[in-house]
């Protein structure tokens, strides 16, 4: 079935119909358990005093939201605003001393990251991040990668699996109320680009890379602690290049994203006035209770936030990355436009990483059976030590190595006869609707595979078993033909994009020729 396959118009104002209902309804039902359950004592302890403006309280469960946007963003932002500042005095001051800034700026970058770094966690823990740079540098200029990984791997096990964790983490020492989470996201990241940078080493052919090009990609401070990660050599291509030119309305870009990030931040926080959506999984008497629809709604909401929080955190940081003339690693693609799990992931930076030197090197192509098994269990495996080897990372590892290969076993199925010949036979507006039948199916695959990552398996199983068991047949169909409407309306965006990318492609194909001609 091509991409470019139209419905009618008629149709799809349909879908949208149907969606923005179904919607609309399962926010009702939501706002109506938020309100009237507000004073449960298992709320008590993540609902919070609100926003006065509102006279209501607010759901205060995720503690990164309120870590980046509320209760620690000062800090945030002073070290951030730091890093431009910093850079830009540089700059400025660097010609006067008989330095080239532009060249320099990586240098600028890592002095700067280190002194931050030191100042928040002390000396000895950028000792300890040093010494497992030194180590996996050593192991890179053996020039083999299944060293590297080996290396790497084993360096990254040390600060997921007891007692070596709680070893390393006794070197640190303080009061500061961020210093767990600095600590093991400043050491895990650290890890995975000295992986990426070992990687990189064995790929050149001619020397090796210096240690303080490795120390420079490390310690960039907005990258340091939180993400995302760039892979070493588009950070060493990007970072060393001396012409700093900007593209035309490229400073206006950078604001407008900012002001966006800006208002997502302040919608979120009025939606967390009256949808408790994170608070109410948590108490299971309470979601037993609620209507199918609203658990469907929940579980739904709740990945569209997850993807929203990732979406703003890596945004504010790319914001400055890109004031620094880098190009970071895009956000995620949001949960509600997908429908494979070949595109799922909530961090691009690690996708980036995972595909580039482990699941698009061993899948080749991904048309083989073996080879897509062989590349989603390697992924799946590096994944599961990089989030924390726990049951439920088990349990989520498994169930999405499992739809991954599933897609492409059941694609491969399909395009065996009868099957083929009878989807070449149809037209392909009938292909495109029989195929978001399918996709609206695997959506829920990815919802109740994901979701109980982040609530809890209780929660996923309640979901699941009302939806597929005891909502069958009412509850069952109504939020897959629901869910049929939202894929076909996301076809349809894919299908218009296809179009817009053939016509600016031809387009330029015209140019060149009139060039020639000329």
């Amino acid at each position: 079935m091509g991409i470019k396959a139209a419905l009618p118009k008629y149709e799809l104002y349909l879908y949208t119909a149907v969606l923005y209902m179904a919607l609309f309804w399962a926010a009702s039902w939501i706002l109506e358990a938020s309100s009237e359950h507000v004073n449960r004592k298992t709320f008590r302890e993540n609902v919070k005093p609100g926003w006065h403006y509102f006279g209501r309280k607010m759901d205060a469960a995720d503690f990164e939201w309120v870590m980046w946007f509320t209760k620690f963003r000062n800090y945030i932002l002073f070290a951030l605003s730091g890093h431009v500042i910093f850079a830009k005095i540089c700059s400025m001051l660097s010609p006067k001393i008989g330095i080239d800034g532009r060249k320099r700026r990586s240098l600028i970058y890592m002095i700067y990251g280190v002194c931050a770094v030191f100042v928040t966690m002390g000396w000895s823990y950028v000792t300890l991040v040093v010494s497992h740079c030194v180590l996996l540098y050593t192991v890179s200029l053996v020039k083999r990668k299944w060293l590297c990984f080996v290396a790497g791997l084993t360096s990254l096990a040390t600060f997921k699996m007891e007692p070596l964790v709680t070893w390393q983490s006794g070197f640190v020492t303080g009061t500061f109320e961020l210093q767990d989470i600095l600590f093991y996201g400043g050491c895990g990241f650290s890890i995975m680009r000295c992986m990426s940078f070992g990687l990189e080493n064995c790929e050149r052919k001619n020397g090796n890379y210096s240690f303080l090009d490795l120390l420079k990609y490390n310690f960039y401070l907005p990258f340091f602690y939180f993400g995302p990660i760039m892979t070493f050599d588009q950070f060493h291509l990007q970072a060393n290049n001396p012409d700093l030119t900007r593209k035309q309305w490229e400073m206006w870009n950078i604001t407008k994203q900012a002001l966006v990030h800006l208002g997502v931040i302040v919608v979120v926080d009025v939606f967390f006035h009256f949808l408790y959506i994170l608070t109410i999984p948590s108490d299971m008497k309470l979601v037993k209770q609620l209507s199918d629809w609203s658990l469907a709604g929940l579980a739904y909401s709740n990945l569209v936030y997850d993807w929203v929080k990732a979406a703003v955190m890596f945004g504010v940081i790319n914001t400055v990355s890109r004031l620094d003339h880098l190009d970071p690693p895009k956000p995620p693609k949001c949960i509600t436009m997908l429908y494979v799990f070949a595109e799922t992931h909530f961090d691009r930076g690690i996708n980036d990483w995972l595909c580039k030197y482990v699941y698009d090197y061993l899948g080749k192509n991904h048309d083989s059976i073996f080879r897509e098994l062989l590349a989603t269990v390697s992924t799946f495996a590096i994944t599961t030590l990089w989030l924390g080897p726990c049951e439920i990372v088990y349990i989520w590892s498994f169930f999405n190595c499992f739809g991954l290969n599933f897609e492409l076993w059941v694609a491969k199925f399909f395009s065996l006869r009868p099957f083929s010949t009878i989807e070449g036979a149809m037209s392909e507006a009938m292909s495109r609707r029989i195929r978001g039948i399918f996709n609206a199916a695997n959506f829920w695959q990815i919802i109740l595979y994901n979701v109980l990552s982040l609530n809890s398996l209780e929660f996923a199983k309640l979901v699941g078993t009302r939806l597929v068991l005891k909502g069958f047949p009412v509850s069952t169909l109504s939020v897959l033909f629901v869910t049929y409407c939202g894929i076909q309306l996301i076809k349809e965006r894919e299908r218009r994009l296809a179009l817009e990318e053939e016509a600016a492609e031809a387009d330029a194909l015209k140019e060149e020729a009139k060039e020639k001609t000329e």
